[in-house]
């Protein structure tokens, strides 16, 4: 969320950023309705005010045997007795209001993001390794693992309908394997601590990182009011909510493997086939925990921490920076790690790297205080995959095939495996 007090002070870089995300003025709306809360404020203390005086005054009308006096101010007393209800519901509906608003608003984004539309105006930052270069015909992931025996869609769809997948076998453990491999070399070599968190959460955990109130479409709600979480950055950034934490403390890096939960509202038609977009998958996640000089340079850490398993693995792959039309709605940068598909021909994400600011601190109330600190500061955010395990499955799957069929068990991953080294057709 963004400050109300920088948004009157800087009215026109607050309009340029949204025109950069291709939203629409807000500047003058908000400060009107800022304007209008500060009104209501005023005149429901100055009702109070007088209440206070005119109560005294009474007992000094008392005194000097001004009876008449002291009957007009009981009078008084009482009419704003009755009139500050009503203008304390005014200001609480107005500040609503006016946080409701904000809380629609996305962040700013830095200065050096490239300005466009959308995913065509995202900018190329470097690539790693290099595409397969086989004797053999590619195919994608579905193709494989249905060949195998191994991934059913069908039983999947009788179980719980579109996009869901049923693994089996040596490829159930294949994907477990990924998952094991990315919390190990985040939390034995890259710093990260393993945490175990709620996968259900409740309103103000979804508020706090910016899935709501804008994005409900996007989750799964359960039957007593929580939500199951879209990715475990809801969980793991909400462990500083409501904390003043010391400075010294910082970074907390924290990573978790869990499953996530999407509606994947508005992608009708999308990737319907196979794993690439699921209701239900895993996922490794990395959130960081920093102050506001810190955040800059983890955003870059974190990004290589991300890089790190596709090197391991073997993957192809290219970083891009998206542009101001692609980013999402609490970043102010954001990186995307697209791995290659050869079956796809194509680029896909497989990871997303944000720093947010003190976008998301401000609404968990998340703050810090450095050892010269009158008074606390807002911690810095940030949160990234490090990697999705089922698109990374599907990438090894695909540029680990066979002219066979089978897979190649990815060096990395060997001391997950029990010694399988080659992943084959069931029989």
């Amino acid at each position: 969320m963004l400050d109300i007090k920088w948004i009157r002070d800087n009215a026109d870089a607050l309009d340029a950023a949204l025109a950069k995300r291709g939203a629409s003025p807000l500047a003058r709306f908000l400060i009107d309705l800022d304007e209008k809360r500060r009104t209501v404020i005023q005149k429901a203390q100055d009702m109070q005010s007088r209440r206070n005086a005119a109560s005294k005054e009474i007992g000094a009308a008392m005194a000097g045997g001004n009876a008449d006096l002291a009957g007009k101010l009981k009078a008084e007393v009482a009419d704003l007795k009755n009139l500050l209800p009503a203008a304390e519901d005014e200001e609480r509906q107005v500040t609503a209001e006016l946080n409701d608003a904000l809380s629609r608003i996305p962040n700013i984004p830095f200065d050096d993001v490239p300005v466009g539309k959308d995913e065509t105006d995202n900018v190329e930052k470097l690539k790693w390794g290099e595409k397969p270069g086989w004797g053999h015909k590619p195919h994608e992931h579905y193709e494989i693992g249905e060949a195998l025996g191994l991934m059913d869609a069908e039983a999947a769809a009788r179980i719980a309908g579109a996009r869901f997948t049923v693994l089996k076998g040596q490829l159930a453990r294949l994907e477990r394997a990924l998952g094991q491999f990315m919390i190990d070399l985040h939390t034995q070599e890259h710093g990260y601590t393993e945490t175990h968190v709620p996968l259900l959460v409740r309103d103000d955990a979804m508020y706090g990182t910016g899935q709501l109130p804008k994005f409900s479409e996007d989750l799964f709600r359960t039957t007593d009011g929580r939500w199951l979480i879209p990715t475990a950055e809801v969980s793991l950034t909400n462990l500083a909510r409501e904390q003043i934490l010391d400075q010294e403390e910082l970074p907390l890096r924290f990573t978790a493997l869990t499953p996530c939960f999407r509606s994947e509202a508005g992608s009708a038609g999308r990737d319907t086939r196979g794993m690439l977009r699921q209701h239900q998958f895993m996922k490794c996640e990395l959130v960081s925990i920093t102050d506001a000089e810190s955040s800059v340079d983890e955003l870059e850490r974190m990004t290589d921490c991300a890089q790190e398993v596709l090197k391991r693995l073997g993957l192809h792959y290219r970083m891009v920076t998206l542009c101001t039309g692609d980013m999402g709605f609490g970043a102010r940068k954001t990186y995307d790690i697209e791995v290659w598909l050869p079956g796809q021909d194509t680029y896909r994400e497989i990871s997303s790297c944000s720093v947010c600011g003190d976008f998301q601190a401000r609404r968990m109330n998340a703050r810090y205080r450095g050892k010269d600190d009158k008074t606390p500061r807002f911690v810095h955010t940030l949160n990234g995959s490090g990697t999705a395990v089922g698109r990374a499955l599907i990438a090894v799957m695909e540029n680990y095939l066979e002219a066979d069929g089978s897979i190649t068990v990815p060096d990395a991953l060997l001391p997950y495996m029990g010694g399988l080294k080659k992943i084959e057709k069931a029989v």
